[in-house]
């Protein structure tokens, strides 16, 4: 199994890459903040649907990750045949609905169904937009890229901690609202609603993305001795398989990552609030002027020194990078909930948000 070399074709103008990777990185953006709203109200659910920490531990994980992992390998594949920008556009607006079908449920059930929905959609925009940003330009200059692209996990987060901090503030005292068939919702929904029907806008700019020509296809040898395009799931798994040195240091850490990245998201505002003792408001406040520091900070960074380092050590040095980056994280993650106030954790929280963003 091994690259086209024969069919590289021409990377789009400066200006188109770097408007598609603009209009990518804002879907990435609105993604992370559709997921991260549910954070925000966790107190307020478990009180409103009398649901337990473990069920919120559901909603929040297994709800969305169910599909948003499995749905990734067949979405991944469409994305090797079919119109990435489609797939895209289609992903966002599911998404979107789904937020916003958040603001009118009535029951735990639906809550889980609407989460799910969410993980569905969201799991085309990954696939996609890696594999679009790959064509737009040459290897060497991917890594500013794709840490740009990166930077939506915490600007995302930093905006949805900001904004619904302040929505779910300003909605705590209202009297009961009430909408037309669907009749009286929780306050807490209304977030959802303010924010999943605009996140449609962004489904209508992803038309205005050129969608790049496949440039360095893995191609495979048949027994006839032709090369195929079409690489079946089992000789994927084998060529992933006999380089499983790499791959699967590269898959546990990943995995502890985003292990810790979603803990922390999911738990940190109730975090505070329960340890710490401070408004919903103060949260939001401190770690989402966290978020949209540190994220485009570690991005820049990281697209930079990743450039650098494969200048000036070719293959291995993304890999060295990621390794010690885990190093960093995992020490930074293991103090945050230590700390004495929710200044100093918040403080402490500060090189996590960097290396996520940086990896």
């Amino acid at each position: 199994m091994t690259p086209d070399k024969n069919e590289l074709g021409s990377y789009p103008s400066h200006t188109q890459a770097w408007y598609g990777v603009v209009i990518l990185t804002l879907a990435y953006v609105l993604s992370f903040l559709d997921r991260q709203l549910l954070s925000l109200v966790v107190t307020d659910i478990k009180t409103d649907l009398e649901l337990t920490d473990s069920q919120m531990s559901i909603i929040l994980g297994f709800a969305f990750a169910l599909f948003y992992t499995t749905m990734g390998i067949p979405i991944g594949r469409l994305a090797d045949k079919k119109s990435r920008k489609t797939i895209i556009g289609i992903g966002i607006s599911f998404w979107c609905l789904m937020t916003a079908a958040t603001g009118i449920i009535k029951t735990y059930l639906q809550l889980f169904i609407a989460r799910v929905g969410v993980g569905v959609g969201e799991a085309t925009l990954s696939p996609s937009a890696l594999s679009m940003i790959s064509d737009y330009f040459p290897k060497e200059k991917r890594g500013t890229a794709m840490g740009f692209f990166n930077m939506g996990v915490s600007v995302g987060s930093g905006i949805a901690l900001i904004l619904g901090g302040q929505i779910v503030a300003y909605f705590a005292d209202f009297p009961p609202i009430i909408l037309p068939i669907v009749g009286q919702i929780y306050e807490w929904q209304v977030l959802f609603i303010c924010i999943g029907i605009p996140g449609l806008l962004v489904a209508l700019l992803m038309t205005t993305v050129k969608e790049p020509s496949r440039k360095g296809k893995m191609k495979i040898l048949t027994k006839s001795g032709d090369t195929s395009e079409e690489i079946s799931i089992k000789e994927t798994v084998r060529f992933i398989y006999e380089r499983k040195e790499a791959y699967g240091w590269l898959f546990l850490s990943m995995a502890c990552s985003v292990l810790m990245g979603y803990a922390f998201l999911s738990w940190l505002p109730t975090m505070y609030m329960r340890a710490y003792d401070v408004s919903i408001s103060t949260i939001t406040l401190w770690l989402g002027v966290a978020f949209l520091v540190g994220g485009p900070l570690g991005a820049t960074m990281g697209g930079w020194l990743g450039d650098k380092l494969y200048t000036k050590y070719n293959n291995s040095s993304h890999v060295m990078l990621f390794a010690y980056s885990m190093i960093v994280l995992t020490v930074a993650a293991t103090l945050v909930p230590l700390m004495p106030s929710y200044q100093t954790a918040t403080l402490m929280f500060m090189p996590q948000i960097i290396i996520i963003a940086l990896m």
